[in-house]
């Protein structure tokens, strides 16, 4: 449980991340934190702090930014990093996560699994993360329990839901109808191993048992997985609890240019792509966190500023999956607010934002764009933070070092390398920071990582568990991956055949 801590941090004669300051920063300056908000910036801190306060010292070389915000998280994914080569998505999921019974987890697995992302996310300077998370093979409420349990120990800020699909294997692909083998057959049109109304009632446990948890620093979100993979009826019935509740709704969409060949190959969406799909059942909302939305065209990207939906950009995760490039500079002309997340760490190898931020500044620039359309620093912090924090449906608390926000921040030593000597701030938190600079995370108030210490869980004990319990896992991971074998062949054509169609754009980069 998370130790007993100063009710009030005073901050002395640090630098304030300020996006509105030409050099994007102002001070040095003091930062008052009282409770679980910032009270006050500068002028009368220190008197206002009085002495019964934690100090932190900042010298005048260390610079408070807002915590970093994980927007799109996998975290049933976090043992598995390294493991796998890189593969299209649609034959990457066959080993990431098959359905085998025999990798259901244990509580304390579940528990051991969150932990590791979260540990990584805390001491490199990341403060919230929304986790869309896949129980295989199906949720049951200890994992549930387990999951959230782990957030609630470590003090991060955490919006969960359940990623689950819904349709079988062959409803949610294009091409399958071709497969003639019977055993095939037989696994691709199997049901989804929980229905629709068995999730609906653990949507209804997560939301009654967790939501506005440790003091509202643990809260739900629905997802659909994606729209191919679910019917409208239990769309419909996510997107009224999301409206409900005022909590985000996920939904990965054109991921892939299978993905984008689906209305193609099945009847249902009748030629329509999967955003003009979720448009045309009046299901695309101001709530929705587009993942992914790299083979869009600007009629998917019209619908989405229209609807006031918003997009989570990956762009590791779409690197390493060879999902392609999404249009980063048409989603910010059209208006549409774009946020950042890892995805999960099999697909990034790492739980650490940094390396994201970078990706954002550097990968558009291949676009064949002319160079004044690149990406620049200022915008790619934008999606960071204020982002981030409007994909979480929190952007008036989040996001920013202001004065009544959540005292949700990280201290960065700028006398590191990654900071000297100092040029451009934006430009040296784009693309020199990895974050070895981060010296303190603090989360609602409370400082959860401190001088290269996690200060609220017994890190080492864990990570000794988790080593122990994973290795013993791994024979078992192996064997059900083994077994996927069966319908490799079968995805990797229809992946094959996905990519030879001329759909009138690309998002390859030698296209």
């Amino acid at each position: 449980m998370i130790p007993t801590q100063p009710s009030a941090t005073l901050f002395t004669d640090v630098y304030i991340y300020d996006p509105d300051q030409v050099t994007g920063m102002s001070g040095p300056t003091d930062l008052f934190v009282e409770g679980n908000r910032i009270s006050l910036i500068g002028g009368d801190a220190r008197a206002r702090a009085g002495a019964d306060v934690r100090v932190i010292k900042g010298g005048s070389h260390h610079l408070v930014v807002p915590g970093l915000i994980n927007a799109h998280f996998h975290s049933p994914a976090n043992h598995l990093k390294a493991s796998l080569p890189s593969l299209p998505l649609e034959l990457f999921m066959l080993y990431e996560s098959p359905s085998d019974a025999a990798l259901t987890p244990t509580p304390r697995e579940a528990y051991l699994r969150t932990m590791l992302g979260a540990l990584e996310m805390l001491r490199t300077g990341t403060t919230a993360v929304q986790d869309d998370a896949f129980i295989m093979p199906f949720p049951t409420r200890d994992i549930v329990d387990a999951i959230m349990q782990a957030y609630a120990d470590c003090g991060i800020r955490a919006s969960v839901a359940l990623d689950q699909p819904e349709l079988s294997e062959a409803e949610k692909l294009p091409y399958l109808d071709l497969v003639d083998d019977p055993e095939v057959r037989a696994v691709i049109d199997q049901p989804s191993p929980m229905g629709r109304d068995d999730l609906l009632e653990m949507y209804e446990y997560l939301v009654s048992t967790w939501h506005g948890a440790e003091g509202g620093r643990l809260t739900a979100a629905t997802s659909i997985s994606a729209p191919q993979r679910v019917s409208i009826e239990y769309f419909e019935a996510l997107d009224d609890l999301s409206r409900r509740y005022s909590i985000p709704l996920f939904a990965h969409m054109l991921e892939t240019k299978v993905q984008r060949a689906l209305p193609c190959a099945q009847p249902r969406f009748a030629g329509c792509s999967l955003v003009q799909y979720t448009a045309g059942l009046r299901l695309l909302s101001k709530r929705m966190n587009v993942i992914h939305a790299v083979w869009v065209d600007d009629r998917d990207l019209e619908l989405i500023a229209d609807a006031g939906a918003m997009i989570v950009h990956n762009p590791i995760s779409n690197l390493r999956l060879g999902s392609g490039v999404a249009p980063y500079r048409r989603m910010r002309d059209f208006g549409i607010t774009t946020a950042l997340g890892i995805d999960e760490a099999i697909c990034d190898d790492s739980v650490n934002l940094w390396g994201v931020v970078k990706m954002t500044g550097l990968i558009h620039n291949v676009s064949g764009l002319d160079s004044d359309l690149w990406p620049s620093a200022r915008e790619v912090l934008d999606s960071l933070w204020h982002g981030g924090a409007a994909v979480m449906l929190q952007p008036e608390r989040l996001g920013a070092v202001r004065q009544g926000y959540l005292a949700d921040l990280t201290l960065l030593d700028l006398h590191t390398l990654s900071f000297t000597p100092f040029n451009d701030l934006r430009t040296h938190l784009v693309y020199c920071e990895s974050g070895r600079s981060v010296r303190l995370t603090m989360v609602d108030g409370s400082v959860v990582f401190d001088d290269g210490r996690i200060t609220t869980v017994d890190e080492q004990a864990l990570l000794d568990e988790a080593r122990e319990l994973f290795a013993l896992r791994r024979p078992a991971i192996e064997l059900a991956r083994r077994n996927s074998a069966l319908l490799f062949p079968h995805y990797q054509s229809m992946v094959r055949r996905a990519a030879a169609a001329d759909l009138g754009m690309s998002r390859w980069a030698n296209a």
